[in-house]
């Protein structure tokens, strides 16, 4: 038995990041992660209780735009019932005083079903994939969504906003780190100007490191290019590249660095600004969330192909940090709806 079950979307590692991030405030409380892929390997690294339960369908993407959204969004679909049984097992043998669940919406079902206090942490409040008939059915699942929504006891929103109903803005849910700057440049050998490009958990982000490592030759900048290629990229893309493969402290090396490339997922992007580093944040196309993410700092997928001017650009651009303090306001929330032994 434990005091509260985290069921993590192993799509990418953002959000494994955001509840390792609430994790560090959770002293107190007995926790256990159920989720799959990398994201049981950094769970695992930072030495949490996971166990490795799913295997969701991977998004298709070539030259960076999204395929096929409409046949992932229904095997997504099929495999949600499967996830269903998933956890309703886990629930059954830990019988948790709450459940969390980062973009996992099966075990929030169960949970609601057992009346057990559920918790939502996510981006998105529906989807929007697909267009034409696919629509239709997209709209369909809108509707599930928003149902489950509703009777969550809280859903927490890494967004700065107000409260509405149940739906708490917390502001940037990112980790935090006990070193300085200086220290950890020191650490991982950033001896001049350092780009890092990150392509995140998944194969999705190939094209980024190809557009990137194209243009390096053409800067006739004196700086150092460093990759983290994630457990699935990991390759030689030069003998001036350093390619670190999987990391489990990219916040640190965020912060270490002068500049960020990125894919547009939320966490990445909430972390470089929580530590004041320049990032240059571009979408898979077709993909409305991170096209969402990307407009907002005023990127799209287009902008791949200026790569060489925004670098030199975001180069010059000088450090401006936010406060973050989402990851400790989402713990306060989550320890207020735990219920008495």
């Amino acid at each position: 038995m434990v005091d509260v079950t985290f069921f993590c979307s192993p799509i990418g590692l953002g959000h494994a990041t955001r509840d390792l991030a609430i994790s560090q405030h959770l002293d107190n409380v007995s926790l256990k992660f159920f989720t799959g892929s990398t994201a049981v390997k950094l769970f695992a690294d930072w030495g949490l209780d996971v166990e490795d339960v799913y295997k969701l369908p991977q998004f298709e993407v070539h030259s960076g735009q999204l395929q096929n959204p409409l046949k992932w969004l229904w095997k997504y679909y099929k495999y949600y019932k499967e996830c269903k049984e998933i956890s309703r097992k886990i629930l059954e043998k830990q019988k948790p005083r709450l459940v969390v669940s980062d973009e996992d919406f099966a075990s929030l079902v169960v949970g609601q079903k057992k009346e057990i206090p559920t918790v939502l942490i996510t981006d998105i409040l529906e989807t929007r994939f697909t267009k034409g008939f696919g629509s239709f059915i997209e709209k369909k699942m809108n509707k599930s969504l928003k149902g489950i929504i509703n009777k969550c006891n809280c859903v927490i929103l890494p967004e700065t906003g107000h409260d509405e109903g149940n739906l708490r803005r917390v502001g940037p849910i990112v980790r935090k780190t006990q070193f300085s700057r200086v220290a950890l440049r020191e650490k991982f050998s950033f001896d001049k100007k350092t780009i890092v490009i990150s392509v995140g958990g998944t194969d999705a982000g190939r094209f980024l490191i190809e557009k990137t490592v194209e243009v390096i030759p053409k800067l006739n900048e004196d700086v150092d290019f460093v990759i983290i290629s994630g457990p699935f990229l990991k390759g030689n893309y030069g003998d001036h590249i350093r390619d670190l493969g999987f990391v489990n402290n990219l916040h640190e090396i965020i912060y270490a660095s002068d500049l960020v490339i990125s894919l547009a997922g939320k966490s990445t992007i909430d972390e470089a600004k929580a530590y004041g580093t320049p990032g240059i944040f571009i979408p898979i196309k077709g993909h409305f969330e991170q096209e969402d993410n990307a407009k907002k700092d005023g990127y799209a997928y287009n902008d791949i192909f200026r790569l060489k001017d925004l670098i030199k650009e975001k180069l010059s651009e000088k450090r401006n940090p936010v406060n973050a303090d989402g990851a400790e306001r989402a713990f306060k929330i989550i320890q207020s709806l735990l219920p008495e032994n």
